[in-house]
């Protein structure tokens, strides 16, 4: 069984994602020391920011297998009450507009953008 689930972003910048993200979600990290901030996005969900040099320092050059790729290799999904006021605020603090909120085919109003690192964010109200 699952207890709770974190989603870890690796970024250029620990103290300039801390701050895009503390401007997005509207609040602190509820930790914050060198190599890991993390938020609280809701019961059971950590979200966590941790710099290339420390996961490249635990797990190896193994890690950046990859590293070719320009393309985003992420995507943060999150469900919100007014998805309209997350996306203002992640534009106001630097984010990139992808889409617009608008009604999906899936059922959810979801609008995307992209945060400095180039990690895809999505923000959704459910059957609105």
């Amino acid at each position: 069984m699952i207890k709770q689930g974190m989603t870890i972003f690796y970024v250029s910048d620990q103290k300039t994602s801390k701050s895009f993200y503390a401007k997005v979600f509207g609040h602190i990290p509820s930790l914050d020391v060198p190599g890991m901030s993390e938020f609280q996005l809701g019961e059971g969900m950590t979200f966590g920011l941790m710099p290339h040099s420390g996961i490249k320092k635990l797990l190896g050059q193994k890690i950046f297998h990859n590293e070719s790729s320009k393309s985003p290799q992420a995507e943060l999904y999150v469900l919100v009450d007014d998805a309209q006021v997350y996306l203002d605020r992640a534009l106001s603090a630097g984010a990139y507009p992808l889409l617009p909120l608008e009604l999906r085919d899936w059922g959810d109003n979801v609008a995307y953008c992209l945060d400095p690192d180039g990690h895809v964010l999505a923000f959704a109200e459910t059957g609105k």
